[in-house]
């Protein structure tokens, strides 16, 4: 039941301690909003962590070869080591019910490439029809690459989103027209887009295959790159991409002689190892956030306690003129409780609104390494706020109760 004259006291009360209630209250919205903004700032890094890995295929493993450091089976170390057509088709075969995707890669280097009288700044690579899912790209025109085109070794190229505004703007469309590299004309067949932004837009593809043969390439390959099948269960599928990683890079250790100590020969990267790591990191930083935002709530909700204590103290001869009267402990828990109750409320909502209105406005515009977007759910905000109301009640609770003990002839002596 609503009671008017119980409310009038509590903001007489407030009224009377404008200052002491004001602090009071800061403490307590200062602490939601020390946490709420590090919650918010904490699912920032794990939003900017997992944009850093959404530019490629999340269970993609990508090899390429270094230079031995280790002396092994009488060959020297500073020995450079090249895959070959053969480790490609070979890792296919023995380990083909643990890909889901796969593809070469080469790198044709000291090429120049034309487009009329145009010379453009891009880097070529000849890659598989596979190689479109591992790198995490949509096609936007056209087509991309397929087996036709590795089969026949043809002269097509695929651009990219980016190329295309820079060169192709006059055009309605690029697919037909012929680019230059390094004197042979290829085909645009396709146009297409990288999820990880235009700093994967810088690349012209063509078939592996073409590129072997054109630009004397040989049978070389410049890295091998895969995709395993996807599982449900996170800690699986780093289980399985660390095995696959060993196994294949066991098996190109023997094919080359290199020694199983050495680490520089054989490079794999592993992306969903890397983000367990982050993850877990995050999880370390997260825990450290709530520890901080929860020792300052703390931090309020004794400010709180000890103020309470300090209003028992104040009335505690109108306490004993209450109970004189024939007022119920329950009342005088009542009257102290309701005080604490409305003051951490008050506060607490207040500094909820203010650090989520903040995050609106200011996480969308954040741009700052691995940190994207902060936010923070709602619903945790929320409910964080009512347990810092149900904290305040206990707070206050402690000093009601001594209120309500206080016996009658003592309260009215007091001073």
């Amino acid at each position: 039941m609503f009671d008017l004259e119980r409310w009038q006291e509590i903001f007489d009360t407030i009224r009377k301690n404008k200052l002491r209630t004001f602090l009071t209250g800061l403490s307590v919205a200062s602490g939601i909003f020390i946490l709420v903004i590090l919650l918010g700032f904490g699912q920032g890094m794990q939003n900017g962590i997992a944009k850093e890995f959404e530019q490629d295929a999340a269970t993609s493993v990508w090899v390429w070869p270094g230079v031995t450091t280790i002396e092994y089976k009488g060959m020297n170390p500073g020995r450079p080591i090249q895959l070959r057509n053969e480790n490609y088709d070979f890792v296919a075969t023995l380990f083909e019910d643990q890909i889901e995707n796969k593809s070469p890669r080469l790198f044709v280097r000291n090429t120049f490439v034309n487009y009329g009288n145009e010379s453009l700044a891009y880097n070529v690579q000849g890659v598989s029809s596979q190689f479109q899912f591992i790198e995490n790209e949509f096609i936007t025109l056209g087509r991309f690459l397929n087996q036709q085109d590795e089969d026949a070794k043809a002269k097509v190229a695929i651009i990219s989103n980016k190329i295309n505004r820079e060169v192709f703007q006059e055009l309605e469309s690029p697919i037909g027209e012929f680019l230059d590299i390094s004197g042979i004309s290829f085909k645009i067949v396709g146009v297409y887009g990288d999820i990880g932004g235009e700093r994967e837009e810088d690349r012209i593809y063509i078939p592996v295959s073409t590129a072997q043969q054109v630009f004397n390439g040989s049978d070389h390959l410049s890295n091998l790159s895969y995709t395993l099948p996807p599982v449900e269960d996170f800690d699986m599928a780093v289980a399985q991409s660390i095995k696959f990683k060993n196994d294949i890079k066991s098996y190109l250790q023997k094919a080359h002689t290199i020694s199983p100590e050495d680490t520089s020969a054989i490079q794999v990267y592993n992306p969903m190892e890397e983000a367990k790591r982050f993850y877990s990191l995050m999880g370390g930083i997260k825990f450290f956030f709530w520890f901080v935002g929860v020792c300052t709530i703390i931090a309020g909700i004794v400010g709180v306690s000890n103020i309470m204590l300090i209003v028992v103290k104040e009335r505690t001869r109108e306490i004993g003129i209450r109970k004189a009267l024939g007022a119920k402990p329950w009342s005088i828990v009542g009257m102290i409780l309701h005080e604490a109750i409305f003051i951490t409320a008050i506060a607490g909502f207040s500094g909820l609104i203010v650090s989520m209105g903040l995050l609106e406005l200011v996480g969308p515009h954040v741009e700052v390494d691995y940190v994207l977007n902060p936010s923070v759910n709602f619903n945790v905000a929320l409910t964080t706020v009512f347990v810092l109301i149900f904290a305040g009640a206990v707070a206050g609770f402690f000093p009601a109760w001594r209120a309500a003990k206080i016996h009658v002839i003592e309260a009215l002596r007091d001073e």
